[in-house]
């Protein structure tokens, strides 16, 4: 495991000077990605949140090759990349072993890309593609994704007198990716940066394609202080909304606080604590939507015991 004192040694890949928003998770999750290699890495970015805000013509946050991608085809980008490199370096052009990886938000992964990256996963292209999950389309204006959460309140499904916000639960995308039975697969939170840093290296080396969601609080879109962005993600782990896992070769292990709530070492928090904490679901203290409290927690419960009973496999 890399030390904090071999991190502050590595060479800045994204640097400052970025227009992301105050508290926001994903440069947080970005610099913890790419210190996971100390390879050549080239980085496909989908358009987003964190694409317009590191890449403002003339200027940019990155210090590494970096490619501008649709919506929809960051996968696509990187898998041509990769296919490219591989032919150059078979061929004796390019000598240095390098690394491929795309982030992406959810709306790019879960929704509009997620064909490009199912595909590039078939084809068997080695390259890390990071999911920095902040549960809605955020760069246009927070709109629902395939990755909101029941009951959250977004500028396309609005809470009211008749809906309590979104009326479907998320994908659970993670699962589905795993099911391509892909070398690694694995869900993390910035707040546990060496769970974090050590599943990234994972994926790097995996020796194919990889797959790493990780959960990105966003304080405007969510509704909390900027300053508790780290304490949102750690939240979210420990009501098991997003538990820490892997998916390695088929075996899927428990990490982080995940594995030591799952040994009864640590406790687990009620969702209701994940709920109070964020002004999206400030409607859901009404008793008059109490029964979807009671639903996202159940869902919570049954994808709890799911991956418990996996883990134990």
């Amino acid at each position: 495991m890399i030390s904090i004192k071999e991190m502050a040694d590595k060479p800045v890949k994204l640097t400052e000077g970025h227009r992301l928003c105050a508290g926001c998770a994903e440069p947080v999750v970005a610099k913890q990605v790419l210190l996971a290699t100390d390879k050549p890495v080239v980085v496909s970015n989908a358009t987003g949140c964190f694409e317009v805000s590191t890449s403002g013509y003339p200027y940019s946050s990155w210090n590494v090759p970096w490619i501008h991608s649709a919506f929809e085809n960051a996968a696509a980008t990187i898998s041509g990349v990769e296919s490219a490199y591989r032919v150059l370096k078979r061929k004796g052009k390019i000598k240095d072993d390098m690394r491929f990886v795309c982030f992406a938000g959810d709306g790019a992964t879960y929704d509009i890309g997620f064909q490009a990256l199912s595909g590039a996963i078939e084809r068997g292209h080695q390259f890390l593609f990071v999911c920095m999950n902040n549960e809605a389309y955020m760069n246009t204006g927070i709109q629902r994704s395939g990755a909101t959460s029941l009951g959250a309140s977004t500028t396309t499904c609005p809470s009211g007198t008749c809906i309590p916000g979104k009326r479907e639960l998320p994908k659970d995308i993670t699962k589905i990716i795993a099911a391509h039975e892909l070398p690694y697969a694995a869900q993390a939170s910035p707040h546990n940066w060496k769970d974090l840093i050590d599943k990234a290296s994972k994926g790097f080396e995996a020796g194919g394609p990889a797959f790493l969601n990780v959960i990105s609080p966003c304080p405007r879109g969510w509704r909390y202080e900027s300053a508790k962005t780290i304490e949102m993600s750690q939240l979210a782990v420990e009501t098991c909304l997003w538990p820490l896992y892997e998916y390695d070769n088929g075996k899927w292990v428990l990490t982080g606080e995940t594995k030591r709530i799952a040994e009864g070492k640590k406790e687990r928090r009620p969702i209701m604590d994940w709920l109070k904490s964020q002004g999206r679901f400030k409607h859901l203290l009404d008793p008059q939507w109490s029964s979807v409290v009671k639903d996202i927690q159940d869902n919570v419960d049954r994808k709890w015991d799911q991956i418990v009973r996996l883990s134990k496999q």
